[in-house]
């Protein structure tokens, strides 16, 4: 018997109207033979609630506490889905991170799975029950509680296809599937019916919301097939998979922007050797995830050195420049929250030369400033002002004639 995986986001388990049409599709899905475990997430906004409750309680939150906290919401969710299951002759047992054998580091709020044991799951599956597991969590081999970041749930879902040997993986959400842009922000972005991994990879780094990044690269290394659907019309969504070298590549598949980014300059660095290193160990050491850097030509023995960081860890980067200021040599730390990126993602830019030109005439035509630039294989991306970053993703979309509806 085929094994799928089903991911259900907060906004899928908002209320009970919406747990009900939830297990009504579990209930649906295992009637067609399959065997099904079950992800979800907490309900609606109850973990946004839990980081108010713990900052409203004291300045002082230490990380095995706040992953106690936060684990609760998932926990609520697994039992009342369980419950509606039941009521439909569908037999459903709930586990939490740790009893579904979800190994992680000791790195609590943002942590890693090392290794999905996974054995009571499959003992429930062998008995004919439908697991349902407690995303976004898990236990740390020090025995602690630990909880995987923002989009953990997604990680849990695809760690668990992947432990499981699972056919697919589904990731339902308040969308139907991965558009060619935020359609929010551009009413006629398209949806995207197939899209390889190193696309969605590009895609959810540079603020992609469908999709979290590790769940992305779990899946892509572990060729755990993904499919982006929506909770809300259940209509096809968009089929995530290894690209196929046998089709032509969409120049520019998707136009992503990013507002969580932030900016740190250093000014007046010495320019010698180990300098830069010195810096981004001491960041790497506070697990600070640097994407975008820029250093200057060196003049008079010096240079500037900027870096984009997300904006939740911008005062502990500043904190951590402003440490090595006097071994860098710096004359300054300036930072900077005024600052989003826009990111062109597209395999078939590999082979089709100009997009680069295209990218940057569009925006200069509206006087819109880049202030930094990087690049991958298939990705462009620039930094500009945070105000400008919505009419830029609107000014590229339909110079690239994504607008269009083939």
């Amino acid at each position: 018997m085929s094994l799928v995986v089903q991911k259900f986001g907060g906004t899928s388990v908002a209320d009970a109207d919406r747990i009900r049409a939830v297990a009504d599709h579990v209930a649906r899905t295992r009637r067609t033979g399959e065997d099904v475990v079950v992800v979800v997430s907490a309900m609606g906004k109850t973990t946004d609630e839990l980081v108010r409750l713990a900052e409203d309680v004291s300045r002082v939150r230490p990380g095995r506490e706040l992953d106690m906290l936060y684990t609760a919401g998932e926990r609520i969710s697994m039992a009342l889905l369980c419950m509606a299951l039941a009521e439909r002759a569908c037999p459903a047992a709930s586990f939490t991170g740790s009893q579904a054998g979800i190994i992680t580091d000791t790195l609590h709020t943002k942590a890693r799975i090392l290794e999905v044991k996974g054995d009571r799951l499959r003992a429930a599956l062998a008995e004919g029950i439908v697991p349902v597991v407690a995303g976004f969590q898990g236990v740390s081999f020090t025995r602690d509680v630990t909880t995987l970041g923002r989009g953990g749930s997604d990680t849990t879902a695809v760690a668990l296809a992947a432990a499981l040997g699972a056919q697919r993986c589904e990731i339902y959400t308040d969308v139907s599937g991965v558009f060619s842009a935020d359609p929010r922000v551009v009413p006629s972005a398209r949806k995207v019916p197939k899209i390889s991994f190193g696309e969605m990879l590009e895609i959810a780094a540079t603020g992609g919301r469908v999709l979290a990044l590790r769940s992305v690269e779990f899946a892509r290394n572990h060729h755990v097939p993904l499919i982006v659907r929506s909770s809300f019309t259940w209509e096809p969504g968009t089929t995530i998979t290894e690209e196929d070298s046998d089709m032509e590549q969409a120049v520019v598949s998707a136009i992503t922007h990013d507002i969580s980014q932030a900016k740190l300059t250093l000014t007046g660095v010495a320019d010698r050797p180990g300098i830069a290193a010195s810096l981004f160990r001491h960041l790497a050491d506070k697990a600070v995830n640097v994407d975008m850097i820029v250093q200057n030509v060196s003049r008079s023995g010096t240079t500037d050195i900027s870096i984009t960081v997300p904006r939740d860890d911008l005062a502990l980067s500043r904190e951590v420049a402003l440490s090595l200021k006097d071994e860098l040599g710096a004359d300054d730390v300036v930072a900077d929250e005024d600052v989003a990126t826009v990111s062109l993602v597209g395999a078939g830019m590999r082979t089709h030369p100009g997009v680069t030109a295209t990218m940057f005439e569009t925006l200069a035509s509206e006087n819109i400033n880049i202030e930094m630039i990087s690049t991958s294989p298939i990705r462009i991306s620039c930094m500009v002002r945070a105000e400008l970053a919505e009419r830029a993703v609107q000014l590229l979309h339909r110079a690239f004639e994504l607008d269009s509806p083939t």
